[in-house]
């Protein structure tokens, strides 16, 4: 690595040893002691740093030492030197100086020679210069100059030819079209540097000297209607233009479409059209004014330097403008940048602005005419898009004062208009040398500005097309050079020009082939065209700062080479964002609400055990017995792992990474899911076998007798086999993951250009929806069917399984929790605490109520009655036995009771129709037999006797109805 270091300046030269006020080097083991560099100059040394150059004073044996000079100076004497093994470096007794140099242009002379006396290649101080002009040819300026601290005595001369007297030559006719008003008022400049342009080249002997070049012109006002009038005017009227020179491009396409057909060349001065460069449309068109795509290169360039990845464009609606944007478009896309928004207006550039304010356009190139820029930063200054967080891109090819100028197409303020355009970036082709060199026309570029603006009847700034005059200027010395070249100008055979008519293409060909090749020094810079006709040339970049433009950079497009001045100046102290700066914030659950329901959950994990503690101490109690205890064991487990599940439900990023989040996901769906199954299936199982065994008739009559335990377990682990199943093929076929759910954008409070953007994590899958409708559909209906079994079997009473009251009333609490707590979680699922703390709680308050009903009854009975104790203790104690099942029997004496009754009533119903049936028969039996006749004795009559069976009808025949 080679590391320039320009050492503090010494007023001592480097002399030989010896000479007043060198040092002469010690010859030690060390190496060379380090010397001074010349007077404006600097020492190169390779490998080491500024510091450490500071820190040491020998340098090593065979180590090297290069000497440069700063500006136009070039070393005299050593440019190199080594240190030797003696301690001294070569070369001494020659010094090494810094010496000015004059200009190397005054070498050379185009048509003569130059003799250099006292002097040696590069010409230093003291040498002398002498001209001499080729036969033909007469040197206009000085015939001497002398070098004297870096300048030469006198300006560079230069070699005319022996002209023809101007009463002799011959006319030549420009036609040309100046935009004196319009979109592009450019030719209020351009006319006059072009009239200039004349004077001068008509000037010179050695271009043209038989022809005289002459301008005819017309104002199209960059209109094409008004410019196709003119265009026909001027090629029907006499005299032959040999050359057309329109400026706008809306007016240019149409001139090089036409010129086509009348074999003329068209070189404008003002048109940047990119569509202008297709050489089967336009094959006769030049231009002084390079590409308006020569422009993207530099935006690009510039977005890249301010790392911009987001821009925005606003374009009017013509033709220069769009293909000058879609080969942004392309450009950009090459570069990994991209148009977000992309807006354009015909007039009225209100709503294309509205609608840059609402995309969040930051980063703006802007397209349009300079007079469509007061209408847009009008409305930028309404919409406030401007100021510390925006950038606009503008051409820079508009009047230094343009918003500054009255117009009353817009109805804001000078002061308005001020504050929007305050900071925009404009990029330019540079159109004046920035380097003050003598051009073809022995005018440097400042000397060109001076001549205009004493020629302009006003303030340059107020001039439309100030900028593109020596554009203009140097279209009419390439054209000149051109039919030089075609003329036979400068000792060449050529044609002759007068001969050219509209139908002589060989004419127009030499033309072509002599423009094409045009290549001079021209008061914009070094002038050659593409192959496309267009000019090659650098960008200028410049900033609005303080209301007048500041240079910031140039960019050479060719070689790829930004050259920044670091002048540039911003709002907010640095360039903005290309959009609003998004902070990307996650939703976490509230801590508090996590650590409360957590510590409920752990409560009721420890209630859990100790109730399937109590559970399975007391299993040998016949009342435990009574309640199928190893059911309410499975459900204390599953409450368990349902609350258990609360701690996952509860965890997200704030506690774990987003590798861990699939297997919290899991962690919660499988221990609700088999938290469910376990608890709520054994509930629900006892429930089924009451309902099934107890409601029925009296074909179920054996069943109530026994009950066997294992079918009971079997229902429980259907249940709980269906969960593992079908949680177990969601997981394979599609396993839950995390997911993001992004909300709208928030503005923070402080005035900063940044927006939040909250997000929340969820575990979900590809088909959640799905999925979680099976789930819910087959939980859903254990759910009702348990409510349905739990109200049906409210009133029975069994031995078998005792505590299915308090089922029931646990089925009741845990499906109206789930019922409702199901839909409202899902509603909720964006609100991370309301919907955490719904489920959590409906988990803790379901096992709590589960828990407390199935349990807690059992540890009462048991701690006042003294029931804990065993089966052969309760025998010993009198009527223990029978009051341990007193209300169970009482129970089942009601029952049977109200059976009875009802067998009764059927019973006399019965006997009521056979008393009926009787005292009919007795009726008919009357009739048959007539009355007997009346006892003697003075008694009733007596019919026969009665039957002996019938004699105990009302007595023995009821009393055995009734057994």
């Amino acid at each position: 690595m080679l590391l320039l270091l320009l050492l503090p300046l010494a007023p001592l030269f480097l002399r030989p040893p010896g000479a007043g006020g060198a040092q002469t080097p010690n010859a030690t083991s060390e190496g060379c002691q380090i010397i001074h560099p010349p007077w404006e100059g600097g020492i190169r040394y390779r490998g080491l740093t500024r510091d450490q150059v500071k820190a040491i004073n020998f340098l090593p044996v065979d180590y090297e030492i290069e000497y440069v000079c700063r500006g136009e100076r070039e070393v005299v004497g050593p440019k190199v030197r080594k240190c030797l093994a003696n301690g001294s470096w070569t070369d001494m007794d020659t010094p090494s100086r810094c010496v000015r140099i004059c200009s190397k242009s005054y070498l050379t002379l185009e048509n003569g020679k130059v003799f250099l006396t006292g002097g040696d290649l590069p010409a230093l101080d003291g040498a002398r210069v002498d001209f001499r002009c080729d036969p033909d040819f007469h040197l206009v300026g000085s015939s001497r100059s002398i070098c004297s601290q870096g300048q030469w005595s006198t300006p560079k001369p230069h070699c005319q030819v022996n002209r023809t007297p101007h009463s002799e030559r011959r006319a030549v006719y420009i036609g040309a079209l100046f935009p004196m008003s319009g979109g592009w008022p450019g030719g209020q400049a351009c006319q006059p540097a072009v009239e200039m342009a004349l004077e001068d080249v008509n000037s010179r002997r050695d271009i043209l000297p038989d022809y005289e070049l002459k301008l005819i012109h017309h104002d199209s006002k960059c209109d094409p209607g008004q410019a196709t009038k003119y265009l026909y005017e001027l090629l029907y009227n006499d005299p032959i233009k040999i050359i057309l020179m329109p400026g706008c491009s809306s007016v240019s396409t149409l001139v090089a479409e036409a010129a086509r057909m009348w074999n003329l060349i068209v070189l404008s001065y003002g048109s940047s059209s990119p569509a202008l460069s297709n050489r089967q449309r336009f094959p006769t068109f030049f231009r002084t004014h390079p590409s308006a795509t020569l422009h993207n290169p530099t935006r690009v360039k510039l977005f890249e330097k301010w790392g911009w990845k987001k821009i925005a464009t606003i374009q009017q609606t013509t033709e220069v403008f769009t293909s000058t944007l879609d080969d942004l478009e392309e450009r950009v896309k090459e570069a990994g940048i991209e148009i977000t928004f992309r807006q354009s207006f015909f007039s009225d550039p209100a709503v294309p602005v509205k609608n840059l304010k609402r995309q969040d356009a930051r980063i703006i190139v802007g397209l349009f005419y300079e007079t469509e820029a007061r209408k847009v930063f009008c409305e930028v200054y309404k919409e406030r898009l401007f100021g510390k967080k925006y950038v606009w891109f503008l051409i820079g090819w508009y009047a230094d004062n343009w918003f500054k100028i009255y117009d009353p197409s817009i109805n804001c303020t000078v002061d308005e208009m001020t504050e929007a355009v305050e900071g925009h970036i404009t990029t330019e082709i540079v159109m004046l040398n920035p380097a003050n060199t003598r051009s073809i026309s022995n005018m440097t570029s400042q000397e060109f500005v001076e001549k205009l603006t004493k020629r302009l009847k006003r303030h340059p700034e107020e001039t439309g097309g100030f900028q593109e005059a020596p554009l203009a200027y140097d279209a009419i010395w390439a054209l000149a050079l051109a039919l030089n070249k075609t003329s036979g100008g400068g000792g060449h055979s050529g044609v002759r020009l007068e001969d050219f008519n509209y139908n002589n293409q060989t004419i127009t060909d030499q033309i072509y082939r002599a423009m094409n090749s045009s290549s001079f020094e021209g008061v914009s810079g070094h002038v050659v065209f593409d192959a496309s006709g267009s000019r090659m040339a650098w960008t200028l970049i410049e900033q609005l700062q303080g209301g007048s433009y500041k240079k910031i950079g140039y960019y050479d497009s060719t070689k790829d080479d930004l050259s920044w001045s670091k002048t540039d100046k911003w709002i907010g102290g640095s360039p903005p964002a290309d959009q609003t700066l998004v902070i990307k914030t996650f939703r976490f659950l509230s801590q508090k609400l996590f650590i409360s329901v957590s510590v409920l959950s752990s409560l009721g994990i420890v209630l859990a055990v100790v109730c399937l503690s109590f559970n399975i101490y007391n299993s040998h109690v016949r009342y435990i017995q009574n309640s199928q205890p190893n059911l309410n064991n499975l459900t204390a487990v599953g409450c368990s792992l349902a609350l258990a599940a609360v701690f996952p439900l509860g965890l997200d990023g704030y506690h774990i990474g987003r590798n861990q989040f699939p297997f919290v996901c899991q962690a919660r769906l499988w221990l609700l899911g088999l938290g469910f199954s376990l608890g709520y299936g054994s509930m629900f199982t006892k429930i089924w076998w009451v309902h099934t065994v107890f409601t029925k008739k009296e074909e179920k009559k054996e069943w109530r007798k026994t009950l066997e335990p294992w079918k009971l377990y079997a229902t429980v682990g259907l249940l709980v086999g269906m969960d593992v199943l079908t949680l177990a093929i969601w997981q394979i076929v599609d396993p839950l993951h995390r997911t993001i759910e992004t909300f709208a954008k928030e503005e923070p409070k402080e005035d900063i250009d940044v927006s939040i953007l909250p997000q929340l994590e969820h575990c979900s899958s590809r088909k959640m929806n799905t999925w979680l409708g099976i789930f819910y559909g087959y939980k859903g209906l254990l759910l009702l069917l348990g409510i349905f079994l739990a109200y049906e079997t409210k009133s029975v009473s069994t031995e078998k399984i005792n505590d299915h009251r308090a089922v029931g009333m646990a089925i009741y609490n845990v499906a109206v929790l789930c019922l409702i707590t199901a839909p409202v979680t899902m509603i909720l699922s964006s609100q991370q605490d309301a919907a955490f703390a719904f489920a959590s709680l409906a988990i803790v308050f379901s096992s709590y109520i589960t828990l407390v009903v199935l349990f807690v009854p059992k540890m009462r009975r048991l701690i006042t009655r003294g029931e804990w104790q065993s089966e052969a203790q309760d025998t010993m104690k009198t009527g223990s036995s029978t009051n341990n099942n007193e209300e169970e029997k009482s129970r089942l004496l009601e029952k049977e009771n109200r059976e009875l009754e009802k067998i009764i009533a059927e019973k006399e119903e019965r006997v009521s129709e056979l008393r009926h049936q009787l005292q009919s028969r007795q009726q008919l039996r009357s009739r048959r037999h007539p009355p007997t006749p009346p006892d003697p004795s003075g008694g009733l009559p007596r019919g026969p006797p009665e039957p002996p069976d019938r004699l105990s009808c009302d007595g023995s025949r009821v009393h055995l109805l009734y057994k």
